[in-house]
């Protein structure tokens, strides 16, 4: 019952998204047959496909969660909030280091281990995302600054 109570959930914000994606998303021009459009759409489509067929056919097995999960899965949620919040003026490198370092040490993880993922996570990602696949991802309004402010006193 749960499955089906989650899949209908849901579905419903899935739907309210392929609205949005099939309606609002409107690019000036293509970059290639795959650009800013289509993903949305086929998205919402997939999920849409995924959440009927598990309202059709749900588990059979109960689903007894616990009360620590139900606290991992709201602190995991106040975790992707607040990473979204920081991206902009911590930057990729920096919120993406906080981030997985605490959720590392909230799954349980020691802080060593959970430091080293965090770190090798934001530098590795920043990397990636950089060399790799080109993006433009923020440096942060506290990097800017602090270049800015080493570039005055070296002028000076």
């Amino acid at each position: 019952m749960v499955d089906r109570i989650f899949a209908g959930v849901l579905l419903v914000v899935t739907l309210a998204y392929a609205v949005i994606a099939f309606t609002a998303i409107k690019a000036p021009f293509q970059y290639d047959p795959l650009g800013p459009e289509s993903w949305p759409r086929i998205l919402s489509l997939v999920a849409i496909a995924c959440l009927l067929v598990i309202l059709w056919k749900p588990d059979a097995t109960d689903m007894g969660v616990t009360r620590s999960t139900w606290f991992r899965l709201a602190a995991t949620l106040i975790l992707l909030c607040a990473y979204a919040e920081l991206y902009e003026p911590l930057g990729f490198i920096l919120s993406t280091i906080l981030f997985g370092t605490v959720l590392c040490a909230m799954l349980g993880a020691g802080i060593v281990r959970a430091l080293v993922f965090g770190v090798s996570a934001g530098v590795a990602g920043y990397l990636l995302c950089v060399t790799l696949l080109e993006l433009n991802l923020p440096e942060g309004e506290l990097i800017e600054y602090l270049m800015a402010a080493s570039d005055q006193q070296g002028a000076s």
